[in-house]
């Protein structure tokens, strides 16, 4: 071997040696940190009801450092958020946030809807073979028995082996229900009317614990029996429209929806405690229990991973009476800051900084007030559904000789009875495709879609791909439509949702704390994405509905 052939062959090894024991290290320290991470103590799951994403943008000026900012500013932001599916409504948002999949796989596809096989109207929580625990009313007949898939906290709880707690809280039961999945240790939620307490449903207790019973009956709720005024100098809120309009609904007494609302004096005529839910001082109280549930559960207390689901739900209260515009809703979210900051102070206390993960987002967003948008020259409206429901009937008298072929309209499906179509020996896809031509035709429908047409395709994009998301084969109607955009069918005042329309389907989607990278991505995420994505943080299985994929840039 020549000289120079024996110093090319030195160099090598030396060369391979360096680097490889270099690589070698590298992927020993990157085992070790791999192996080292353990689990939050806590993950926190918060669901403000019928935020859109801009509120972040729009009130940004007026945020304290430690609530919304903390969270944009520390953890992760989704700015190209959407739920996937329709009707965007407050049940199928909550069973899409924690099941990590949609209403076609889950099955609450709304919050109430037509029952084909009961033939009847069905309530997505409602279960009568339980009774109410904490209140007299029928207020606790309720289970998550409609959801038909495994949750993020139920997976948490089956990993744990049910060591890991969970505990799910709402003013709306569907709120705090849904969250907490098959097996919470409890789900509670408000009562208003004359009792105005916390209340829960047999199906995950006998009685209530000594903590919920302490908070009833030191009647801190009592506190926010006072004025709703403005946080700030009402001048200074020029991110909204004017304090008096047309667009704003009205607390029974008032005579115009302004500042200060005297709730003292409105309290018997809105149905005494009930009034707290349509102002921000609903998610005050929300908040509070929620602190109190924090340590009277001692949840974040040890190495087993616990939950707490906290949704707020005044914010939808507000927006459906005042509208996205309105003074109501700034203060709202203003105020909703600082109960966030209560809230992470808390954790910072109770569980420790940088020990418990959160996640914030929201079951659905809204639309502006389309009288308000038509005033702009935008195009919008409001459909007349009992007309568009006698045109109907007279279509199926001309074209069939009787209106007993449509069983029910609910959630903008049209249910057939497909009993009477078979003994008029009528074709059942012939029968959707001509019913959907006829109300295709009429003035505020966008758009219509058959069942034959959710079973036969698959559509990858757009409102059809949204539509099938939310079509369940078993509980659906056979014809499905749409309203034009900007088009609702709702009182004039106030805003609504449940589209699949991108107004109602952006929402926002932070994560923050153990496990999660600080940054955002304005790439498209999508809301069955958040379960997968909390799952894969913590290495554990995903909800066993799971469609949705893990939003891989939030995990460290």
């Amino acid at each position: 071997m020549h000289f120079k052939q024996i110093k090319t062959l030195v160099l090598l090894l030396v060369f391979t040696g360096i680097f490889g024991n270099s690589y070698g290290q590298k992927k020993k320290n990157k085992d070790a940190i791999e192996n080292d991470f353990t689990p939050p103590k806590l993950v926190v799951g918060i669901v403000v009801d019928q935020m859109r994403y801009d509120y972040l943008t729009r009130f940004s000026n007026k945020f304290q450092e430690g609530g919304f900012k903390r969270l944009l500013k520390e953890g992760f932001n989704c700015k190209n958020n959407h739920f996937n599916y329709a009707p965007t409504y407050t049940g199928p948002g909550h069973a899409s946030i924690y099941t990590g999949t949609t209403p076609a796989t889950h099955g609450i596809i709304a919050n109430d809807w037509y029952d084909k096989d009961l033939n009847a109207e069905v309530y997505c929580t409602s279960d009568t073979t339980y009774t109410s625990v904490g209140t007299v009313s029928d207020a606790g007949q309720m289970s998550p028995h409609r959801m038909e898939v495994t949750t993020i906290t139920d997976q948490v709880r089956l990993h744990t082996q049910m060591r890991g707690k969970t505990i799910a809280i709402a003013l709306k039961d569907r709120g705090a229900i849904l969250p907490g999945g098959h097996t919470a240790n409890g789900a509670y939620w408000f009562y208003g009317k004359n009792e105005g307490n916390w209340v829960t449903s047999s199906f995950y207790m006998k009685s209530l614990p000594k903590w919920v019973n302490n908070f009833n009956s030191t009647r801190s709720v009592d506190n926010y029996k006072k004025d709703w005024n403005t946080l700030k100098d009402i001048n200074t809120y020029v991110e909204s429209g004017l304090d008096n309009t047309k667009y704003e609904g009205l607390f029974k007494g008032e005579s115009s929806p302004t500042f200060p609302h005297n709730l003292p004096k409105l309290w018997d005529a809105n149905g005494k405690y009930d009034i707290l839910k349509t102002t921000p001082y609903g998610n005050s109280l929300t908040a509070d229990f929620a602190i109190a549930a924090l340590e009277g559960e001692n949840l974040g207390k040890d190495a087993i991973t616990d939950f707490l689901a906290i949704s707020f739900s005044s914010t939808d209260y507000v927006g459906h009476k005042y509208g996205v515009n309105s003074k109501e809703i700034e203060d709202t979210y203003l105020r909703l800051d600082q109960d966030l900051v209560k809230i992470f102070n808390a954790l910072d206390k109770k569980v420790g900084k940088g020990e418990y993960t959160l996640f914030l987002t929201a079951d659905h967003a809204a639309i502006h007030v389309p009288a308000y948008l038509k005033d702009n020259k935008i195009p919008a409206g409001y459909a007349d559904l009992k007309t568009m429901r006698s045109k109907i009937d007279e279509f199926l008298k001309y074209a069939y000789g009787t209106t007993d072929i449509v069983k029910s309209f609910s959630n903008f499906q049209l249910f057939l009875d497909h009993k009477i179509i078979k003994n008029l020996e009528i074709d059942l896809g012939e029968a959707q495709k001509t019913i959907a031509k006829e109300v295709l035709s009429y003035p505020f429908v966008d758009r219509v879609y058959t069942a034959e047409q959710m079973w036969s395709q698959q559509y990858t994009n757009g409102i059809p791909y949204i539509l099938q998301n939310g079509y369940n084969q078993k509980r659906s109607g056979d014809i499905l439509l749409v309203l034009k955009p900007g088009v609702i069918s709702y009182p004039k005042t106030g805003s609504t949702h449940g589209s699949p329309q991108v107004y109602d389907t952006h929402s926002p989607l932070l994560f923050y704390g153990k496990g999660v990278k600080r940054g955002n991505t304005v790439v498209k995420t999508e809301v069955p994405d958040i379960a997968p994505t909390i799952a894969a943080l913590l290495g554990i299985a995903f909800p066993n509905g799971t469609t949705g994929k893990p939003i891989v840039p939030v995990i460290k």
